[in-house]
């Protein structure tokens, strides 16, 4: 689907600016909750929470007291009836003031600060998009009696709802880039950002935020697309074949008018739907000079080579089977998937992230 339409709109980081008075209030309420059951406050660090704090509910309702540290942290608010009940996670931003916070199992509800409202304002915002866009996208792929002129109609509002919300996260980002709102967003939405607005905003971020290891993270990446961008010279990938064999991808652009790199994986669901597309463009270019390379982020040897066979791909592959730790895709800043880069036989990228009709009109115009 589009662009914004799957990123998680939460995150695991910790920092920011947005003080006032002396010491932070949460008092909230939790749909369902007993008096006397636990709520926890909690930190998120290498993928696991961390109690930092707890109180009981009473009369219905909870409440946490303290002060932020000296750099604000964002902390998660958590609550389970018990082993067998889904567990309920509210993001909060633990800033000085009041900070009200609703909980139920289809929502959360945060204000009474200038970060947690910034970023309330702007998850309201994202959800009734994204609510929309999915309402659409399921009417299009249910009804069989649209005609083809309607699916071409509702295609249109797909991408223009698409438009205004990436539109919409970026302005957020943007007017919030100094504080823990737009960094934290910044880092969670830059894969649906074209690199020309991201790298801008990371020059923005202030220097207390730049250790941080999103932000870290996030810079490599983006120095990694500098300097792969259209107009720049390729940067070689060796890896090894499905059977065990040294695929260099120089070996490949010298021998070909072009190539296509793509970037992939057999649990990637985009890519097996984008995967039609390459097969078609291969046949139809390859006698006339090009070649695609397959990069597999996969992890599972089998699950890969059941991939190619499945998915009619006849081209040459490569994977050092690390997932997203793949060290080509790391060359080339790739954070999500599918994604493609074309060379030309002389070293040169001449396009990034081809997809679909793009990719076929951009081949019948350099093959001509």
């Amino acid at each position: 689907m589009k662009k914004i339409l799957y990123l998680a709109g939460a995150g695991l980081m910790a920092l920011a600016s947005c003080q006032q008075q002396s010491g932070y209030t949460i008092k909230g309420t939790i749909d369902g909750a007993k008096d006397g059951e636990t709520v926890y406050l909690q930190d998120f660090a290498g993928y696991e929470l961390i109690k930092k704090d707890s109180t009981i509910v009473k009369n219905g309702a909870f409440e946490f007291k303290g002060t932020p540290d000296s750099v604000t942290t964002m902390r998660y608010v958590t609550y389970a009836q018990d082993e067998n009940q889904p567990l309920m996670m509210a993001m909060v931003f633990i800033e000085n003031g009041n900070i009200t916070l609703k909980m139920n199992q289809e929502a959360n509800v945060v204000s009474g600060t200038k970060c947690n409202d910034a970023y309330q304002s702007f998850m309201t915002q994202y959800l009734d998009i994204n609510m929309s866009m999915r309402e659409l996208y399921n009417k299009m792929k249910s009804d069989a009696t649209l005609t083809a002129d309607k699916r071409v109609e509702m295609e249109a509002e797909l991408n223009r709802k698409d438009s205004l919300g990436t539109a919409m996260v970026f302005n957020t980002i943007e007017q919030n880039i100094s504080n823990l709102v737009g960094v934290h967003l910044l880092t969670s939405f830059a894969p649906a950002l074209a690199p020309e607005k991201v790298m801008p905003l990371l020059d923005q971020i202030p220097a207390a935020y730049a250790s941080l290891p999103e932000v870290k993270g996030m810079k490599e990446e983006m120095a990694a697309v500098a300097s792969t961008m259209v107009g720049k010279t390729f940067v070689d990938i060796v890896q090894n074949t499905p059977d065990g064999k040294e695929l260099k991808l120089s070996d490949i652009v010298s021998a070909n008018k072009y190539t296509l790199v793509d970037f992939w994986a057999s649990w990637c669901g985009p890519c097996r739907r984008e995967m039609p597309s390459v097969v078609e463009a291969y046949k139809a270019y390859k006698a006339k000079g090009l070649e695609v390379v397959g990069v597999s982020l996969d992890t599972d040897m089998a699950a890969w080579k059941k991939a190619i066979t499945d998915l009619n791909i006849t081209w040459p592959q490569m994977s050092d089977l690390k997932g997203w730790q793949n060290a080509g895709a790391a060359l080339y800043g790739v954070r999500s998937i599918p994604a493609t880069v074309l060379i030309n036989q002389e070293g040169k990228i001449v396009a990034r992230n081809l997809r679909g009709e793009e990719l076929l009109t951009k081949l019948e115009e350099l093959m001509k």
